[in-house]
């Protein structure tokens, strides 16, 4: 899979999620106060602090991608001269760590969003994005610059409208082209922040639901014309959106239990889902003149189906453990200096160090790089900058009399 922008119809697969949301830590259950109680009230679950089994896949769901690029798309996308044909009839699939993230985001954005006012869940998704985010486009942008021998190219424009990760809006290139997928975790987030606006409750989320899953029908059945389409999907996702609205209602399950509406739901997203994931990989063959088994494709949509369900219906409780919530921190930031980062040093490394070597070297050092950015930069940085926002929204709170009055009820209908 080359590493270039996806467009409309064939988007690239990198690790999100999502990612993520990306890419969202489980929600920590806080102690109760005022929203803390209504949440309570409403029926949210108690239980340990963190949902260690998603940790747990979130971190294999990075490795997976990791792994992907230095062994597949890196050398079969030109971007390096390192081959490892011996394990990448195994590692190609590992794109599909994408669709896992852009489940788990689904689950736990909302989950932490319930019970929230609407500028408290902005509040927390630019905390948890940004801090890292801004480190990451910096050093990349650097390597990209000084390292890359001519292959990465970065604009003084394009870094800056990276910062504000909206650059996708004027159409202006990523510095790092895993970075996609944080827009469309934005565009996600919009619609939860609607739903934090009116109030999230179970009634509403579940006929949000149904109707982001007509829409994904309407937008992939083509029955509009090209250009409304198009502007529609921007909201819409229809490639992605089967994702969200899995987790989504995996939320549901995780607080409320299980329904057969929310049944037929994950039905639905689960067949589109393989539907989807297989006529992408035909196109991802045909790009790479490789092969891609569909019933392999089926297989891992089918294992993260399962894997999620069981986490939403408490299956797993018993086998969750306190230091994946160690690993899972170092998500987010591996997978945003992985790839061009990797790819430049691959390409300075490749003659001096043995390839197998060089990549545990790699995997190593990319580690050590996401977990000196989660404790220098998220764990210290990110609460002052809560707290400046937190702030922030408290003036303006005063001067606009009312304006918080929409809390949301958090109460089930």
């Amino acid at each position: 899979m080359p590493c270039q922008e996806p467009a409309p119809g064939c988007q690239e697969r990198f690790l999100t999620l999502t990612l993520v949301s990306g890419p969202d830590a489980p929600p920590r259950r806080q102690q109760p106060g005022r929203h803390r109680a209504a949440r309570l009230k409403a029926g949210a679950p108690a239980g340990r602090d963190r949902l260690y089994e998603i940790d747990l896949l979130r971190i294999t769901a990075a490795l997976a991608v990791v792994v992907y690029h230095y062994t597949f798309s890196g050398y079969a996308g030109h971007y390096t001269s390192v081959a490892f044909p011996e394990v990448s009839t195994v590692t190609r699939y590992g794109y599909l760590g994408v669709d896992m993230f852009f489940v788990i985001s689904g689950f736990v954005v909302l989950l932490s969003a319930w019970g929230r006012r609407p500028h408290e869940f902005v509040i927390s998704r630019i905390v948890r994005l940004y801090p890292a985010y801004w480190v990451a486009v910096t050093l990349t942008a650097i390597v990209a610059v000084t390292l890359s021998r001519g292959l990465f190219k970065v604009s003084p424009l394009q870094y800056v409208a990276n910062l504000t990760m909206f650059n996708s809006l004027p159409n202006i290139a990523n510095v790092d082209v895993v970075y996609w997928t944080l827009w469309a975790e934005i565009r996600f987030y919009l619609l939860v922040f609607v739903l934090a606006w009116i109030g999230i409750t179970r009634a509403r989320v579940i006929t949000v639901l149904w109707l982001w899953l007509a829409a994904t029908a309407i937008i992939e059945s083509r029955i509009l014309p090209a250009g409304p389409a198009s502007k529609i999907d921007l909201i819409v996702q229809s490639q992605w959106s089967h994702y969200f609205i899995a987790g989504m209602a995996l939320c549901l399950i995780y607080r409320n239990g299980f329904s057969w509406q929310l049944g037929a739901i994950l039905m639905i997203t689960y067949v589109n889902a393989v539907y989807q994931a297989i006529n992408f990989a035909h196109r991802i063959a045909d790009r790479y003149h490789q092969v891609l088994h569909p019933l392999v494709i089926a297989a891992v949509i089918t294992a993260i189906f399962i894997a999620t369900i069981l986490i939403a219906l408490r299956v797993t409780r018993r086998f969750g453990r306190p230091w994946f919530a160690v690993a899972g921190a170092l998500t987010y930031p591996l997978y945003l200096v992985h790839a061009y980062n990797g790819f430049a040093l691959f390409n300075i490394f490749s003659g001096v160090v043995n390839r197998w070597v060089l990549l545990g070297a790699m995997i190593t050092g990319m580690g050590c790089a996401a977990y000196a950015i989660h404790r220098l930069v998220e764990v210290r940085f990110a609460p002052r900058l809560k707290r400046a926002l937190v702030l922030l929204a408290d003036a303006a709170d005063r001067r606009l009399p009312g304006a918080r009055r929409r809390a949301t009820s958090g109460a089930e209908t």
